[in-house]
C-alpha cells in the first residue's frame, strides 16, 4: 500500500501480485492476510462493469426513426431528433480511428432535407421571396433569365441583388452551388444599362466598364458563357482573357467591334500581362468582381492581383492611373470561404471598412441535403474500394468526380482506370493550356461521365450533372472539403448526390473528427468565420 495526498492509493501491479500470491498460498486465509481495495477504485470497477453490461444487453441504442448520423456500430448512431449541446463532448465514431484496428469502420451523415438550402423560402410565412422583376431589374435582363430557364431567385440572390443595385462595394459569402454568379452579375449588369456610356475618345486599347477576375481558365469560360447570355439581349459585348499562349493571343482575345467590350472576364496572369503590354486599360471601369476570393488570395496569384488592382482607379492607399481621389469603382468580393489575408490585400487599394458584408445562413455548414460517407481504410485498400464504387454504378446514374491530392496521383489513377476499361477524363494544373482546353466542357456535356482531378475542379465550376464525389485523397483542410462536397447538390441538380471520403492517414482523422462533431452539434465547421 502507498499513502497518497488524498488518502490510501493502491498501485495496481502491486495489488495484482498480492492477489496472485493469495491464490498460490493455501494458508493465506488461515494466516489472516487481507488485501484492502480503496473505495474509489472499487466504485470505478463496478461502474465499468455496469456500463459493459448495458452495452452488451441492448441491440440498438437509438429510438427507431430518421437518423442524422448512421454508424456501423448502432450505439453510436444519432437520431435526427437528438441535439448535442454546445459544450457537450459527443461520443464520436471517429474517436478511435487513429488505431490500425479501426480500418473498415465507417459512418455516414444522412440527408435531412430534399432541396438545397439556397432554394428554401426566406421565412415560414412566405411561400417564396421577391421575384427578379420585383427587385427592379431591367426588362432585357429578365428576358435573358427566361431564356436561361431561371424562374426564381435563390437565397444569396435575394440578399445580394438589392444591396449591389445601391452601388455599394461588398463582401459576398455564400455556400457552394447557391447561385453566386447571378447574384453579382445581375445587379452589376443592371448598373451598366442604367449608366449611359461615355462617347468614345481617341482610338486606343480596349477599356471595359466591368471586370471579373477568376482563378482558372475553366471558370472564366463558364462564367463568360453565362455573362454573354445575359448581355446578348442588351447588346453588350463580352470578352474573355486567359493565358497560356503567345502575346498575340491576348490581343486577339480582346479584339471587338467599337465601342469595344463592355465586360471583360480574365485570369490574373493574363490580365497582368495585357496591362503590362498596354493591350488593355482600366480607366473607364465602373465595377470589379473578385470571384473565388480564397483562391485568388493564394500566393500564386497575390502579386498579379495586386498589380491589377493598382491599375484600377481604386484610391485608398495607392492611387490609380487617374491620380488620387475618390474611387468610383464598385468592388465585389465573392466566395464560399474567405482567407485570412484578404482584408490586408484589399486595404492597400480600397477602404474595406465601407464594404457591406453579405452572408447566408448556411455559410460554412455541411450541406444538409447531401449524403456524406466516411470510410476508414488502409492506403492499399483505396483502389479496390474505388473500383467497386464505379462498377456498382448504373448506366444512367450521373457523373462522377474523383478528387486526388496531386497531379501525379491523377495520372497514376488514370492509368489504372484505363487498365480496367473505365472511360474517364483527367484534369490537373500541370497540364498545358492546350491539353486542358475543352476537358471540363466535354465533361459537362456528358461525353464522359468520370473525371479524375485535383482541387482545380473544386472551385466554382458548375457540376449540376454530378451525382457522386469521391475523395480518393482526403482534403488537406476543412475549406477544401466544403468546396469538394459542394460539387453535388447544387442549384439545378436533379438529385442531391453523395460524397464518399476515404480516410487513410492519422492527420485525416483530425479533420474527420471536426466534421463529425459539427454534424452532431448542427453547427458550422470550426475556424472558418475569422475573415467574414
Amino acid at each position: 500500500m502507498v499513502l497518497g495526498r488524498g488518502g490510501m492509493v493502491t498501485v495496481l501491479p502491486l495489488l495484482l501480485r498480492r492477489l496472485a500470491g493469495t491464490r498460490a498460498a493455501e494458508g493465506a486465509q488461515s494466516s489472516g492476510a487481507v488485501v484492502r481495495i480503496p473505495w474509489a477504485l472499487r466504485l470505478r470497477l463496478q461502474g465499468d462493469a455496469r456500463r459493459r453490461r448495458r452495452v452488451q444487453g441492448r441491440v440498438v441504442a437509438t429510438r427507431p426513426g430518421k437518423l442524422l448520423l448512421r454508424s456501423r456500430r448502432p450505439e453510436l448512431s444519432q437520431p435526427s431528433w437528438q441535439t448535442v449541446g454546445r459544450w457537450e463532448r459527443p461520443q464520436l465514431v471517429s474517436a478511435g480511428w487513429k488505431h490500425r484496428k479501426a480500418c473498415g469502420d465507417y459512418f455516414q451523415l444522412e440527408p435531412l432535407q430534399e432541396a438545397a438550402p439556397a432554394l428554401q423560402a426566406p421565412s415560414a410565412d412566405a411561400a417564396q421571396g421577391p421575384s427578379f422583376a420585383e427587385m427592379g431589374l431591367q426588362p432585357v435582363l429578365l428576358a435573358a433569365l427566361e431564356d436561361l430557364s431561371v424562374s426564381r431567385p435563390t437565397a444569396v440572390q435575394r440578399l445580394a441583388i438589392p444591396a449591389l443595385r445601391r452601388g455599394r462595394s461588398a463582401l459576398c459569402a455564400a455556400e457552394t452551388g447557391s447561385g453566386k454568379t447571378l447574384a453579382y452579375l445581375l445587379p452589376l449588369l443592371d448598373r451598366l444599362l442604367t449608366c449611359p456610356e461615355e462617347p468614345a475618345g481617341a482610338p486606343g486599347p480596349p477599356s471595359p466598364r466591368g471586370l471579373v477576375v477568376l482563378p482558372s481558365r475553366e471558370l472564366a469560360l463558364q462564367v463568360g458563357a453565362v455573362t454573354a447570355a445575359l448581355c446578348r439581349p442588351a447588346g453588350l459585348q463580352v470578352r474573355g482573357l486567359t493565358g497560356g499562349g503567345a502575346a498575340g493571343g491576348l490581343r486577339r482575345q480582346l479584339r471587338a467591334p467599337p465601342p469595344g467590350p463592355a465586360v471583360l472576364l480574365g485570369t490574373p496572369g493574363a490580365l497582368r500581362e495585357a496591362l503590362r503590354r498596354r493591350f488593355l486599360t482600366l480607366g473607364r471601369l465602373l465595377w470589379m468582381v473578385l470571384d473565388e476570393a480564397d483562391v485568388l488570395m493564394d500566393e500564386t496569384f497575390t502579386e498579379p492581383l495586386e498589380q491589377i488592382l493598382a491599375h484600377a482607379p481604386l484610391t485608398a492607399g495607392a492611387p490609380g492611373p487617374d491620380g488620387p481621389g475618390e474611387s468610383r469603382i464598385q468592388m465585389v468580393v465573392v466566395g464560399a470561404t474567405f482567407p485570412a489575408g484578404l482584408t490586408e490585400t484589399l486595404e492597400k487599394f480600397s477602404d474595406v471598412g465601407r464594404f457591406d458584408t453579405l452572408t447566408t445562413r448556411s455559410l460554412h455548414r455541411l450541406p444538409p441535403h447531401v449524403k456524406q460517407k466516411f470510410i476508414r481504410v488502409k492506403g492499399k485498400d483505396k483502389l479496390p474500394e474505388l473500383l467497386q464504387l464505379l462498377k456498382e454504378r448504373s448506366a444512367g446514374s450521373g457523373a462522377v468526380l474523383i478528387f486526388c491530392r496531386s497531379a501525379s496521383t491523377v495520372n497514376w489513377l488514370g492509368y489504372i482506370l484505363d487498365d480496367h476499361k473505365i472511360k474517364h477524363l483527367r484534369l490537373q494544373g500541370q497540364m498545358s493550356a492546350d491539353a486542358r482546353a475543352g476537358i471540363f466542357a466535354s465533361f459537362q456535356k456528358g461525353d464522359v461521365s468520370v473525371l479524375v482531378c485535383t482541387d482545380l475542379a473544386s472551385r466554382g465550376l458548375d457540376t449540376s450533372s454530378v451525382q457522386l464525389v469521391v475523395n480518393y485523397d482526403f482534403p488537406d483542410t476543412l475549406t477544401d472539403y466544403l468546396h469538394r462536397a459542394g460539387r453535388v447538390g447544387r442549384v439545378g441538380s436533379k438529385v442531391p448526390g453523395v460524397v464518399v471520403s476515404f480516410v487513410t492517414h492519422r492527420w485525416d482523422v483530425d479533420l474527420v473528427r471536426k466534421i463529425e462533431t459539427a454534424a452532431r452539434k448542427r453547427t458550422g465547421l470550426p475556424g472558418m468565420d475569422y475573415s467574414v
